[in-house]
């Protein structure tokens, strides 16, 4: 069982490099930030797979205050695109 956990949490590794990539080079702020969301989710993932492989409950803990910091982050994304989109003629 170890072995798949640490498959999994090796393939969540390569989706947030894949992310990071994204966010490095998107072409647009909405690209990057649909990035940036996929490294918050992908992130707690990868927390909950580390937290079941080493039987950590404080992983876990990181991981729930993770998934908090990543819907802070898309609320001030869409509260700024939004005041953008009403200032612009």
């Amino acid at each position: 069982m170890t072995l798949l956990l640490n498959g999994v949490g090796a393939f969540l590794l390569l989706t947030l490099l894949i992310a990071l990539i994204r966010i490095w080079r998107g072409p647009a702020a909405s690209d990057r930030m649909l990035a940036s969301q996929l490294f918050g989710t992908t992130g707690v993932a990868l927390l909950l797979v580390l937290a079941e492989a080493q039987g950590s409950a404080a992983l876990r803990d990181v991981a729930l205050v993770l998934a908090l910091l990543s819907v802070l982050a898309i609320v001030g994304f869409v509260t700024r695109v939004v005041r953008i989109d009403r200032s612009e003629p």
